[in-house]
Protein backbone atom coordinates (compact mmCIF):
# COMPACT_ATOMS: atom_id res chain seq x y z
CA UNK A 1 0.00 0.00 0.00
CA UNK A 2 2.82 2.57 1.28
CA UNK A 3 4.39 1.57 -2.27
CA UNK A 4 1.51 2.17 -4.02
CA UNK A 5 0.99 5.29 -2.60
CA UNK A 6 4.71 6.71 -2.80
CA UNK A 7 4.39 5.54 -6.88
CA UNK A 8 1.13 7.83 -7.13
CA UNK A 9 2.70 10.67 -5.70
CA UNK A 10 5.96 10.15 -7.65
CA UNK A 11 3.38 9.89 -10.60
CA UNK A 12 1.90 12.82 -9.79
CA UNK A 13 4.75 15.36 -9.18
CA UNK A 14 6.18 13.80 -12.68
CA UNK A 15 8.81 11.96 -11.62
CA UNK A 16 10.99 9.32 -12.52
CA UNK A 17 10.33 5.43 -12.12
CA UNK A 18 9.86 3.92 -8.53
CA UNK A 19 13.98 2.85 -8.61
CA UNK A 20 14.74 6.24 -7.07
CA UNK A 21 12.70 5.89 -4.38
CA UNK A 22 13.09 2.36 -3.52
CA UNK A 23 17.00 2.15 -3.48
CA UNK A 24 17.53 5.76 -1.88
CA UNK A 25 17.74 4.69 1.25
CA UNK A 26 17.77 8.42 1.86
CA UNK A 27 16.01 10.57 4.80
CA UNK A 28 15.54 13.30 1.49
CA UNK A 29 13.86 11.83 -1.68
CA UNK A 30 13.89 15.10 -4.30
CA UNK A 31 11.22 13.84 -7.30
CA UNK A 32 13.37 14.17 -10.89
CA UNK A 33 10.91 15.22 -13.72
CA UNK A 34 10.60 12.94 -16.81
CA UNK A 35 11.61 16.25 -18.67
CA UNK A 36 14.54 17.84 -18.46
CA UNK A 37 13.24 21.75 -18.61
CA UNK A 38 10.84 21.98 -15.83
CA UNK A 39 9.81 24.88 -14.05
CA UNK A 40 12.10 24.60 -11.18
CA UNK A 41 14.93 23.97 -13.32
CA UNK A 42 14.71 26.60 -15.43
CA UNK A 43 13.83 28.95 -11.88
CA UNK A 44 17.16 27.51 -10.48
CA UNK A 45 19.25 28.11 -13.67
CA UNK A 46 18.48 31.70 -13.50
CA UNK A 47 19.26 32.25 -9.97
CA UNK A 48 22.70 30.52 -10.48
CA UNK A 49 23.10 33.06 -13.63
CA UNK A 50 22.48 35.94 -11.84
CA UNK A 51 24.46 34.69 -8.50
CA UNK A 52 27.45 33.80 -11.23
CA UNK A 53 27.62 37.23 -12.78
CA UNK A 54 27.85 38.44 -9.17
CA UNK A 55 30.67 36.35 -8.46
CA UNK A 56 32.55 36.10 -12.07
CA UNK A 57 33.02 39.94 -12.15
CA UNK A 58 35.77 38.95 -9.10
CA UNK A 59 37.99 37.91 -12.30
CA UNK A 60 38.83 41.58 -11.84
CA UNK A 61 39.32 41.66 -8.07
CA UNK A 62 43.18 41.13 -9.17
CA UNK A 63 43.14 44.34 -10.91
CA UNK A 64 41.74 46.26 -7.90
CA UNK A 65 44.32 44.84 -5.69
CA UNK A 66 47.45 45.53 -7.87
CA UNK A 67 46.01 49.24 -8.02
CA UNK A 68 46.37 49.46 -4.11
CA UNK A 69 50.24 48.28 -4.40
CA UNK A 70 49.92 44.27 -4.52
CA UNK A 71 52.72 42.43 -5.50
CA UNK A 72 51.69 39.04 -8.00
CA UNK A 73 51.98 36.82 -5.08
CA UNK A 74 49.87 38.75 -2.76
CA UNK A 75 47.60 38.77 -5.37
CA UNK A 76 47.51 35.38 -5.39
CA UNK A 77 47.64 34.82 -1.93
CA UNK A 78 44.51 37.39 -1.20
CA UNK A 79 42.45 35.50 -4.10
CA UNK A 80 42.97 32.15 -2.60
CA UNK A 81 42.48 33.16 1.11
CA UNK A 82 38.57 33.12 0.14
CA UNK A 83 38.78 29.57 -0.47
CA UNK A 84 39.98 29.11 3.59
CA UNK A 85 36.74 29.97 4.42
CA UNK A 86 35.11 28.84 1.27
CA UNK A 87 36.28 24.88 2.17
CA UNK A 88 35.97 25.37 5.98
CA UNK A 89 32.14 26.24 5.25
CA UNK A 90 31.83 22.65 3.11
CA UNK A 91 30.75 20.04 5.55
CA UNK A 92 28.25 22.13 7.16
CA UNK A 93 26.60 22.96 4.03
CA UNK A 94 26.43 19.25 2.75
CA UNK A 95 25.65 17.77 6.24
CA UNK A 96 23.21 20.86 6.24
CA UNK A 97 21.28 20.19 3.01
CA UNK A 98 21.27 15.95 4.18
CA UNK A 99 19.97 16.45 7.03
CA UNK A 100 17.57 20.11 6.70
CA UNK A 101 17.04 20.26 2.82
CA UNK A 102 18.51 22.81 0.46
CA UNK A 103 16.27 25.69 0.33
CA UNK A 104 17.73 27.30 3.83
CA UNK A 105 21.32 26.52 3.09
CA UNK A 106 20.59 28.82 -0.30
CA UNK A 107 18.70 31.64 1.42
CA UNK A 108 21.92 31.61 4.00
CA UNK A 109 24.27 31.59 1.21
CA UNK A 110 22.23 34.70 -0.76
CA UNK A 111 22.36 36.74 2.33
CA UNK A 112 26.12 36.17 2.32
CA UNK A 113 26.78 36.81 -1.07
CA UNK A 114 24.57 40.29 -1.18
CA UNK A 115 26.11 41.69 2.47
CA UNK A 116 29.73 40.35 0.87
CA UNK A 117 29.50 42.30 -2.82
CA UNK A 118 28.77 45.66 -0.27
CA UNK A 119 31.65 45.00 2.01
CA UNK A 120 34.05 45.49 -1.19
CA UNK A 121 32.83 49.42 -0.90
CA UNK A 122 35.07 49.82 2.69
CA UNK A 123 37.88 48.50 1.46
CA UNK A 124 40.51 51.32 1.31
CA UNK A 125 44.04 49.66 1.40
CA UNK A 126 46.49 46.29 1.91
CA UNK A 127 45.51 44.75 5.35
CA UNK A 128 43.56 42.65 7.26
CA UNK A 129 40.39 44.31 6.56
CA UNK A 130 40.90 43.33 2.72
CA UNK A 131 41.64 39.65 3.91
CA UNK A 132 38.24 39.44 5.91
CA UNK A 133 36.58 40.77 3.22
CA UNK A 134 37.39 38.43 0.98
CA UNK A 135 36.87 35.36 3.73
CA UNK A 136 33.42 36.29 4.07
CA UNK A 137 32.76 36.39 0.55
CA UNK A 138 34.44 32.46 0.48
CA UNK A 139 31.95 31.42 2.48
CA UNK A 140 28.96 32.98 0.38
CA UNK A 141 30.87 31.49 -2.85
CA UNK A 142 30.93 27.99 -1.41
CA UNK A 143 27.50 28.20 -0.45
CA UNK A 144 25.84 29.72 -3.17
CA UNK A 145 28.18 27.30 -5.80
CA UNK A 146 27.27 23.82 -3.60
CA UNK A 147 23.62 24.96 -2.68
CA UNK A 148 22.64 25.67 -6.50
CA UNK A 149 24.26 22.96 -8.11
CA UNK A 150 23.13 20.38 -5.65
CA UNK A 151 19.44 21.93 -6.16
CA UNK A 152 20.31 21.81 -9.81
CA UNK A 153 20.78 18.00 -9.89
CA UNK A 154 18.11 16.81 -7.85
CA UNK A 155 16.27 17.89 -10.85
CA UNK A 156 17.81 16.17 -13.69
CA UNK A 157 16.56 13.00 -15.27
CA UNK A 158 18.95 10.08 -14.51
CA UNK A 159 19.25 8.70 -18.04
CA UNK A 160 20.55 12.22 -19.71
CA UNK A 161 22.77 13.50 -16.34
CA UNK A 162 25.83 14.21 -18.08
CA UNK A 163 23.65 16.32 -19.96
CA UNK A 164 21.42 17.56 -17.54
CA UNK A 165 24.43 18.68 -15.80
CA UNK A 166 26.06 20.25 -18.79
CA UNK A 167 22.97 22.38 -19.76
CA UNK A 168 22.75 23.54 -15.83
CA UNK A 169 26.24 24.43 -15.56
CA UNK A 170 25.44 26.76 -19.02
CA UNK A 171 23.67 29.21 -16.19
CA UNK A 172 27.28 29.12 -14.46
CA UNK A 173 29.56 29.48 -17.46
CA UNK A 174 27.52 32.36 -19.19
CA UNK A 175 28.70 34.46 -15.96
CA UNK A 176 32.35 34.08 -16.79
CA UNK A 177 32.12 35.48 -19.99
CA UNK A 178 29.46 38.29 -19.01
CA UNK A 179 31.54 39.26 -15.92
CA UNK A 180 34.75 39.29 -18.03
CA UNK A 181 32.96 41.72 -20.40
CA UNK A 182 30.78 43.39 -18.06
CA UNK A 183 33.88 44.22 -15.90
CA UNK A 184 35.89 45.35 -18.88
CA UNK A 185 32.47 47.83 -19.47
CA UNK A 186 32.28 49.01 -16.17
CA UNK A 187 36.25 49.67 -15.59
CA UNK A 188 36.50 51.49 -18.76
CA UNK A 189 37.27 54.71 -16.43
CA UNK A 190 38.93 52.27 -13.36
CA UNK A 191 35.70 52.80 -11.20
CA UNK A 192 35.65 50.60 -8.75
CA UNK A 193 32.90 51.99 -6.35
CA UNK A 194 30.58 51.29 -9.37
CA UNK A 195 32.05 47.80 -10.63
CA UNK A 196 31.40 46.47 -6.62
CA UNK A 197 27.54 48.13 -6.90
CA UNK A 198 27.64 46.32 -9.99
CA UNK A 199 28.45 43.05 -8.53
CA UNK A 200 25.55 43.86 -5.52
CA UNK A 201 22.75 44.17 -8.18
CA UNK A 202 23.32 40.92 -9.64
CA UNK A 203 24.18 39.03 -6.11
CA UNK A 204 20.32 41.14 -4.84
CA UNK A 205 18.75 39.76 -7.80
CA UNK A 206 19.93 36.21 -7.46
CA UNK A 207 18.97 36.63 -4.28
CA UNK A 208 14.97 37.40 -5.45
CA UNK A 209 14.85 34.83 -7.80
CA UNK A 210 15.97 32.34 -4.88
CA UNK A 211 13.05 33.11 -2.55
CA UNK A 212 10.66 31.59 -5.50
CA UNK A 213 12.48 28.43 -5.15
CA UNK A 214 10.61 25.65 -3.36
CA UNK A 215 12.29 23.01 -0.87
CA UNK A 216 12.91 19.91 -3.23
CA UNK A 217 13.67 17.44 -0.61
CA UNK A 218 11.24 15.87 1.68
CA UNK A 219 12.13 14.43 5.21
CA UNK A 220 12.34 11.31 7.34
CA UNK A 221 13.69 9.81 10.09
CA UNK A 222 14.34 6.07 8.45
CA UNK A 223 18.31 6.37 7.81
CA UNK A 224 20.38 8.84 8.15
CA UNK A 225 23.63 10.45 5.54
CA UNK A 226 27.13 8.84 6.40
CA UNK A 227 28.39 12.45 6.47
CA UNK A 228 30.72 14.64 4.59
CA UNK A 229 33.90 13.26 5.94
CA UNK A 230 32.82 9.56 5.45
CA UNK A 231 31.82 10.65 2.14
CA UNK A 232 35.10 12.44 1.57
CA UNK A 233 36.83 9.29 2.48
CA UNK A 234 34.97 6.81 0.12
CA UNK A 235 37.60 4.87 -2.51
CA UNK A 236 35.24 4.86 -5.15
CA UNK A 237 34.87 9.07 -4.92
CA UNK A 238 38.54 9.54 -3.82
CA UNK A 239 39.83 9.37 -7.84
CA UNK A 240 37.29 12.25 -8.51
CA UNK A 241 38.31 14.36 -5.69
CA UNK A 242 41.91 14.53 -6.41
CA UNK A 243 41.45 14.99 -10.85
CA UNK A 244 39.08 17.49 -9.35
CA UNK A 245 41.72 19.41 -7.09
CA UNK A 246 43.82 19.08 -9.99
CA UNK A 247 41.33 20.54 -12.79
CA UNK A 248 40.81 23.32 -9.95
CA UNK A 249 44.74 24.19 -9.70
CA UNK A 250 44.76 24.68 -13.13
CA UNK A 251 41.97 27.02 -13.88
CA UNK A 252 43.30 29.17 -11.00
CA UNK A 253 46.20 30.54 -12.99
CA UNK A 254 43.55 31.27 -15.26
CA UNK A 255 41.28 33.13 -12.53
CA UNK A 256 43.75 34.12 -10.51
CA UNK A 257 46.40 35.91 -12.99
CA UNK A 258 44.76 36.54 -16.54
CA UNK A 259 43.92 40.15 -15.55
CA UNK A 260 47.49 40.62 -14.51
CA UNK A 261 48.86 39.00 -17.46
CA UNK A 262 46.85 40.67 -19.78
CA UNK A 263 48.09 44.01 -18.07
CA UNK A 264 51.22 43.36 -18.51
CA UNK A 265 51.47 41.59 -21.83
CA UNK A 266 49.34 44.06 -23.24
CA UNK A 267 47.74 41.00 -25.69
CA UNK A 268 44.07 41.00 -25.73
CA UNK A 269 41.83 41.87 -22.98
CA UNK A 270 40.06 39.53 -20.43
CA UNK A 271 36.68 40.29 -21.88
CA UNK A 272 38.50 38.46 -25.17
CA UNK A 273 39.55 35.34 -23.61
CA UNK A 274 36.64 34.58 -21.34
CA UNK A 275 33.69 35.49 -24.14
CA UNK A 276 35.68 32.78 -26.01
CA UNK A 277 36.70 30.35 -23.21
CA UNK A 278 32.53 30.37 -21.95
CA UNK A 279 31.10 30.76 -25.47
CA UNK A 280 32.34 27.62 -26.72
CA UNK A 281 31.79 25.94 -23.45
CA UNK A 282 28.16 26.82 -23.97
CA UNK A 283 28.06 25.73 -27.58
CA UNK A 284 29.11 22.51 -27.05
CA UNK A 285 27.44 22.09 -23.95
CA UNK A 286 24.24 23.02 -25.90
CA UNK A 287 24.59 20.92 -29.00
CA UNK A 288 26.61 17.64 -28.38
CA UNK A 289 26.16 17.65 -24.44
CA UNK A 290 25.26 14.34 -24.85
CA UNK A 291 28.24 12.90 -25.94
CA UNK A 292 29.17 11.82 -22.29
CA UNK A 293 26.07 10.58 -21.72
CA UNK A 294 26.24 8.49 -25.35
CA UNK A 295 30.23 7.46 -25.08
CA UNK A 296 30.41 7.46 -21.35
CA UNK A 297 31.66 9.72 -19.21
CA UNK A 298 35.52 8.82 -18.70
CA UNK A 299 35.91 8.54 -22.75
CA UNK A 300 34.99 12.47 -22.96
CA UNK A 301 36.98 13.12 -20.02
CA UNK A 302 40.32 12.36 -21.04
CA UNK A 303 40.01 15.17 -24.88
CA UNK A 304 38.24 17.62 -22.01
CA UNK A 305 41.50 17.52 -19.18
CA UNK A 306 44.31 17.46 -22.58
CA UNK A 307 42.03 21.08 -23.75
CA UNK A 308 42.24 22.31 -20.41
CA UNK A 309 46.39 22.03 -20.92
CA UNK A 310 46.31 23.19 -24.21
CA UNK A 311 45.13 26.37 -23.21
CA UNK A 312 47.32 26.72 -20.75
CA UNK A 313 50.17 26.33 -23.24
CA UNK A 314 49.04 28.52 -25.67
CA UNK A 315 49.27 31.34 -22.85
CA UNK A 316 52.66 30.47 -22.30
CA UNK A 317 53.30 31.23 -26.15
CA UNK A 318 51.00 33.84 -26.64
CA UNK A 319 52.04 37.05 -29.08
CA UNK A 320 49.09 38.39 -30.51
CA UNK A 321 45.49 38.77 -29.59
CA UNK A 322 44.52 35.70 -31.05
CA UNK A 323 46.81 33.55 -29.33
CA UNK A 324 44.73 34.58 -26.35
CA UNK A 325 41.23 33.98 -28.37
CA UNK A 326 42.50 30.80 -29.18
CA UNK A 327 43.47 29.45 -25.90
CA UNK A 328 39.86 31.20 -24.44
CA UNK A 329 38.64 28.23 -26.63
CA UNK A 330 41.15 25.62 -25.95
CA UNK A 331 40.21 26.11 -22.56
CA UNK A 332 36.57 26.66 -22.56
CA UNK A 333 36.32 23.57 -24.61
CA UNK A 334 38.07 21.19 -22.04
CA UNK A 335 35.92 23.03 -19.26
CA UNK A 336 32.64 22.78 -20.93
CA UNK A 337 32.66 18.87 -21.14
CA UNK A 338 34.94 18.66 -17.66
CA UNK A 339 33.29 19.94 -15.24
CA UNK A 340 29.78 18.66 -15.87
CA UNK A 341 31.80 14.97 -16.09
CA UNK A 342 33.24 15.52 -12.93
CA UNK A 343 29.96 16.79 -11.32
CA UNK A 344 27.96 13.96 -13.14
CA UNK A 345 30.18 11.11 -11.99
CA UNK A 346 30.06 12.47 -8.46
CA UNK A 347 26.84 12.65 -8.56
CA UNK A 348 26.65 8.99 -9.66
CA UNK A 349 28.64 7.69 -7.06
CA UNK A 350 27.32 9.21 -4.19
CA UNK A 351 25.08 7.49 -2.22
CA UNK A 352 21.10 9.44 -2.48
CA UNK A 353 21.34 10.09 1.26
CA UNK A 354 24.52 11.95 1.34
CA UNK A 355 24.43 13.75 -2.27
CA UNK A 356 24.38 17.12 -0.35
CA UNK A 357 27.83 16.13 1.00
CA UNK A 358 29.47 14.40 -2.22
CA UNK A 359 28.79 17.49 -4.04
CA UNK A 360 29.96 19.79 -1.25
CA UNK A 361 32.79 18.21 -1.58
CA UNK A 362 33.17 18.19 -5.52
CA UNK A 363 32.94 21.50 -5.21
CA UNK A 364 35.34 22.78 -2.22
CA UNK A 365 38.09 21.05 -4.87
CA UNK A 366 37.95 23.76 -6.88
CA UNK A 367 38.45 26.46 -3.94
CA UNK A 368 40.87 23.79 -2.32
CA UNK A 369 43.06 23.78 -6.06
CA UNK A 370 42.53 27.73 -5.86
CA UNK A 371 44.00 28.07 -2.35
CA UNK A 372 47.21 25.87 -3.34
CA UNK A 373 47.18 27.38 -6.75
CA UNK A 374 46.91 31.14 -6.28
CA UNK A 375 49.66 31.38 -4.10
CA UNK A 376 51.80 28.74 -6.43
CA UNK A 377 51.65 30.37 -9.69
CA UNK A 378 52.04 33.92 -7.72
CA UNK A 379 55.38 32.52 -6.69
CA UNK A 380 56.22 31.03 -10.24
CA UNK A 381 55.74 34.23 -11.84
CA UNK A 382 57.61 36.46 -9.57
CA UNK A 383 60.90 34.05 -9.28
CA UNK A 384 60.35 32.72 -13.68
CA UNK A 385 57.87 34.41 -15.50
CA UNK A 386 54.57 34.22 -16.83
CA UNK A 387 55.16 31.64 -19.38
CA UNK A 388 56.74 29.12 -17.25
CA UNK A 389 54.01 29.70 -14.95
CA UNK A 390 51.58 28.87 -17.78
CA UNK A 391 53.52 25.75 -19.22
CA UNK A 392 53.49 24.36 -15.34
CA UNK A 393 50.33 24.65 -14.68
CA UNK A 394 49.50 23.13 -18.20
CA UNK A 395 52.01 19.80 -17.27
CA UNK A 396 50.37 19.71 -13.76
CA UNK A 397 47.04 19.07 -15.28
CA UNK A 398 48.14 16.12 -18.20
CA UNK A 399 50.28 14.77 -15.23
CA UNK A 400 47.21 14.71 -13.00
CA UNK A 401 44.85 13.52 -15.99
CA UNK A 402 47.18 10.58 -16.82
CA UNK A 403 47.48 9.04 -12.64
CA UNK A 404 43.69 9.50 -12.43
CA UNK A 405 43.14 6.84 -15.49
CA UNK A 406 45.81 4.62 -13.96
CA UNK A 407 44.40 4.41 -10.37
CA UNK A 408 40.49 4.77 -10.90
CA UNK A 409 38.77 1.00 -11.87
CA UNK A 410 35.09 2.49 -11.15
CA UNK A 411 32.89 0.89 -13.84
CA UNK A 412 29.95 3.41 -14.27
CA UNK A 413 26.94 2.54 -15.37
CA UNK A 414 24.31 4.57 -16.34
CA UNK A 415 21.16 2.35 -17.00
CA UNK A 416 21.89 0.12 -14.07
CA UNK A 417 21.03 3.24 -11.78
CA UNK A 418 18.27 4.22 -14.23
CA UNK A 419 16.89 0.93 -13.03
CA UNK A 420 17.60 1.16 -9.77
CA UNK A 421 19.79 -1.63 -9.76
CA UNK A 422 22.96 0.55 -8.10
Amino acid sequence: MRSNQAELWARRAGSVPLADWRHSGSPYHAPVPERLLSRRFVMVWFANLFSGVAWALMIHLPGFIEDLGATESYVGFTIGIASVSAIAVRPWIGSGMDRRGRRPIILFGNAVQVSSTLLYLTVGALGPWLLMVRLIHGVAIGTMFTALSTYGADLVPAAKRTQGLALFGVSGMLPVALGGLIGDLVLRNDNWDAFFWTAFIFALIAAALSLGLPEVVTHSDEHRPAGFFKSLARSHLRPIWFVTLVFGTGLAAYFTFLRTFIDESGLGSVGLFFACYAGIAIALRVTVGWLPDRFGDKVVLAPALLAVALGLAMLSIASTDAHIAIAGLLAGTGHGFAFPILYSLTFTRSKFADRGSGIAIYTAMFDVGALIGGPLWGVLIERVDYSGMFVTASAVVVAGGLAFYAFDRHDESRAAEVAGVT
